[in-house]
């Protein structure tokens, strides 16, 4: 259940963001902020992301699950955010195909076997159509946990 240690904190909704950079930089600096990685954790999601892309198409809806080794993380979370508008990403497992990201899920990862179990988690989540659309749409990051945790009892 990695749902149950969603932090309110770490929730972003209506981020305003020019390109997949300033979302590593905005949803990062929150993650550094609430003490769950170190200073180095945004440079090295930037670098990881051209590295190792992580956009996906989900039925024409675009979400990221950005994420980088444990050395640049103090302890594990999800970051979400609800970008206002859509910037692109290059699709996972393509160096030049794009798609434009609504939704980001931000891992911070101390255990790096666990994570592989955590991208799982989310992609069951987000393979439903409907339940993105509503988390893009939503007010509040409480509004955002309700609705996650709602849904994983059905997966």
């Amino acid at each position: 259940m990695i749902w149950e240690e969603l932090n309110q904190a770490l929730i972003v909704t209506g981020m305003e963001a020019s390109d997949y950079k300033d979302v590593m930089k905005n949803l990062g600096s929150v993650v550094i902020k609430e003490g769950y990685a170190k200073e180095s954790y945004v440079d090295a999601l930037i670098a990881r992301e051209e590295e190792y892309p992580t956009g996906l198409d989900v039925d024409g809806m675009g979400v990221a699950i950005p994420h980088t080794s444990v050395e640049h993380v103090k302890k594990a979370g999800i970051a979400i955010a609800a970008l206002k508008q859509p910037v692109t990403f290059t699709q996972m497992g393509t160096d030049d195909e794009t798609v434009e990201v609504s939704l980001v899920f931000m891992l911070a990862v101390v255990d790096p076997n666990a994570h592989i179990d955590k991208l799982q988690r989310i992609v069951e989540m987000i393979q439903d159509k409907e339940m993105l659309g509503k988390l893009m749409k939503a007010d509040a990051p409480e509004e955002m946990i309700r609705m996650i945790r709602e849904k994983e009892k059905t997966i």
